[in-house]
């Protein structure tokens, strides 16, 4: 812990926590500062002028970035037969049905992404209690309800991610590998920022962008200049 904070007060050193960067400049900061033995993530964090307990401010969708994410994501699909094999070949991580939906029910959650045939829903469905609090309920907005399961699992493998507003109005995802190249992580951040201003609630009124910031897994925040992500 006492490492942890000595990293994190130098890396605070060589930058103005009240100044926000654009997005060029707070990679730099935050590859700079993520010094850590393993490749830390980096993340970024909206605050978005919305209230997600109103449905017409509700802020939700997927996302696929440039250069992906860097994580080996999980894949697992409830489907039957021709689709089941097809899921397969495709490279999904796990594939079932009612055997699938018992595992789950008893906590054993294995993946990082949730798809489904249509005619699998009247199982799958019975999971949203489990499945729903963690993100990983499929849905036919997020195209993760879908007959063309080649196509859903291979945009999860190739980057594409989910966002959704949480309670106090903030929506934050990992963007990608501290190790990633300068103008990897700028592609991905402006792919991720496009996204959220082009799933703006019709219900919002005001600001909708009010405050961004960057960091990786173990370094400090740097605050985004919100004119700049959005001019």
């Amino acid at each position: 812990m006492a490492k942890h904070g000595k990293r994190l007060k130098k890396a605070y050193e060589n930058f103005n926590r009240d100044v926000t960067y654009n997005i060029s400049e707070a990679v730099k900061i935050v590859k700079d500062a993520a010094t850590s033995k393993f490749d830390e993530t980096v993340e970024i964090a909206m605050n978005l002028g919305v209230d997600p307990k109103h449905a017409d401010q509700m802020v939700r969708g997927v996302v696929s970035l440039p250069h992906g994410t860097g994580k080996a994501l999980r894949v697992a699909v409830f489907a039957k037969g021709d689709k089941a094999k097809e899921a397969e070949d495709a490279g999904a991580d796990i594939v079932g049905a009612e055997d699938l939906a018992e595992k789950i029910e008893k906590g054993d959650i294995d993946f990082d992404r949730c798809i489904a045939t249509p005619d699998m829903m009247a199982v799958v469905g019975k999971l949203g209690k489990v499945l729903g609090p963690k993100g990983l309920m499929p849905n036919p907005k997020l195209g993760t309800v879908t007959m063309d399961v080649t196509v859903a699992i291979n945009a999860a493998k190739a980057g594409q991610i989910e966002f959704r507003v949480e309670k106090e109005g903030i929506v934050h995802a990992g963007i990608g590998k501290a190790s990633f190249p300068q103008d990897h992580l700028t592609e991905n951040i402006s792919a991720f920022v496009d996204a959220i201003v082009k799933a703006r609630p019709t219900g919002v009124k005001g600001t909708y962008l009010k405050k961004a910031s960057l960091s990786s897994s173990m370094g400090p925040g740097v605050k985004l200049d919100i004119a700049q992500l959005t001019g």
